[in-house]
């Protein structure tokens, strides 16, 4: 995690590829898919710009609205396979069209389990099943209770422009790695609750936590 504030390395624009979408629900957008070279990481991560954004850049540097971000992590069990021990898949449909709407960015950050991986996030599953909240689960495995490092998301922002966002995201600490790596969030936009019976124990732990702002009673 990221600790003091500096400045992310530079990256640069690899490949820009236009691809329809289309979700189960019938909702179809198009977006323009971004590939980098230069991420700290290492890893595969995407940009997809949903919208209007190159207007939204626009407005944004003439002093107007910023564009409508979201750094999605990605999550195997809940975006492909929509399990319902998690509130990610709802929380990608929900923010493509919103974005779209809006124009701005999807972050598609390769960062399963809070940046534990697929393997380890299904033993804390395990481990929850037992008795362990979601941070507590990472613990017990010798791990972080959250693992991600935002850089390469402000390394795809600052690529495209984008020094500027309103941030679409009920999680503090993307807001605050962001603004350390020199990304001003102008607005946090929360995004909805999407609550079931499966997947309230574990928004509950976010919500008491690590201050996410979910309102649980209004779900």
């Amino acid at each position: 995690m990221i600790e003091s504030s500096t400045a992310a390395p530079v990256a640069s624009e690899r490949t820009r590829v236009r691809v329809p979408m289309e979700f189960a629900d019938g909702y179809a957008t198009t977006a323009d898919v971004i590939t980098f070279d230069g991420l700290v990481d290492g890893r595969e991560h995407l940009l997809l710009g949903l919208g209007d954004w190159r207007g939204a850049l626009e407005r944004a540097a003439q002093g107007g609205v910023a564009p409508l971000v979201r750094p999605h992590s990605e999550c195997l069990t809940g975006d492909v396979f929509g399990s319902q021990r998690c509130d990610c898949g709802p929380q990608l449909r929900e923010a493509v069209e919103r974005i779209a709407d809006a124009g701005g960015f999807l972050l598609y950050l390769r960062q399963e389990g809070r940046g534990i991986g697929l393997y380890a996030k299904l033993d804390a599953y395990a481990l929850q099943d037992a008795g362990l909240d979601t941070y507590e689960a990472n613990v017990a495995l010798g791990r972080g209770e959250d693992e991600r490092d935002y850089t390469v998301a402000a390394q795809m922002l600052a690529a495209v422009g984008a020094d500027s966002i309103r941030l679409l995201s009920n999680n503090p600490d993307k807001a605050s790695q962001l603004g350390r790596l020199g990304i001003r969030v102008t607005e946090h936009v929360p995004t909805g609750v999407h609550l079931s019976p499966a997947n309230a124990r574990y928004l509950e732990a976010k919500r008491d936590h690590t201050a996410h702002t979910i309102d649980l009673t209004a779900a």
